[in-house]
């Protein structure tokens, strides 16, 4: 029950995905509702909103169990990444906090990026650890990651390569395109990009693969579905609604 319940909170990822336009230009605030699923049994729904902030910008999102669920295993999650409009489009992370309450376990973790002495201090405000990781150039938090790769050229076949820190150690992250096609939501019908992050698979990607997402294969590449295989069948993310 935790696994494919953890799994469920794929709105991290989707968040990361999130629909955060060039600094100019286009309209921000913008805000996504996701229903969640495992299998066929809805679990819950997600919500990720985008602000700018002056000088920043801020991608928060949460995610809820529904009152089926919460009954037994209730959960409510929370993330935010700050970022400085500093350098390659979304910018450079300046803060990540996540706060995930999921039954009776509770993660309350912070990242602080220090780009220019090139390190950053992840800090577990349950358990008191106080770590400081090195940085490579260009280093993103787990959301900030996946804008970049939103805006950049994406061709079935194709990977991309880029640095994450989301936990205690930086990695060096795959991002596989793997197809086009075309998908219906309740949001609608869009022509689709599937692409598949090669994640380390645990806590929210917990399963026996990462996850796979469908961004709109134009512009603006919304993340319109995400899912991902957990020891008993899978668990799925669908766009409802929101402003985009």
């Amino acid at each position: 029950m935790k696994a494919f319940v953890r799994a469920s909170l794929i709105c991290i990822l989707l968040a990361a995905l999130g629909v955060l336009p060039a600094y100019a230009g286009q309209k921000i605030p913008e805000k996504l509702t996701y229903n969640l699923s495992w299998t066929c049994f809805p679990v819950g729904k997600a919500e990720q909103e985008i602000s700018d902030k002056g000088d920043s910008i801020k991608i928060a999102s949460s995610a809820r169990s529904n009152d089926w669920l919460s009954t037994f295993f209730p959960v409510d999650d929370r993330t935010e990444s700050i970022l400085d409009k500093v350098g390659p489009f979304p910018g450079r992370t300046r803060n990540f906090k996540m706060l995930f309450k999921e039954g009776r376990r509770v993660r309350d973790r912070e990242i602080r990026f220090h780009p220019q002495e090139m390190n950053a201090l992840f800090l577990d405000h349950k358990n008191g650890d106080q770590i400081e990781i090195a940085l490579e150039p260009e280093t993103f938090d787990i959301y900030s990651s996946f804008y970049y790769v939103r805006h950049q050229p994406l061709s079935p076949g194709k990977s991309l390569y880029i640095n994450v820190l989301d936990s205690k150690r930086l990695h060096r992250l795959e991002i596989r395109v793997l197809r086009k096609e075309r998908i219906k939501v309740p949001a609608g019908e869009f022509n689709t990009l599937v692409i598949e992050p090669m994640v380390k698979p645990e806590g929210v990607f917990e399963g026996k693969r990462g996850a796979y997402i469908w961004l709109t294969d134009d512009e603006r590449r919304i993340p319109v579905k995400a899912q991902t295989q957990v020891t008993v069948g899978s668990v799925t993310a669908v766009l409802t609604g929101g402003n985009y």
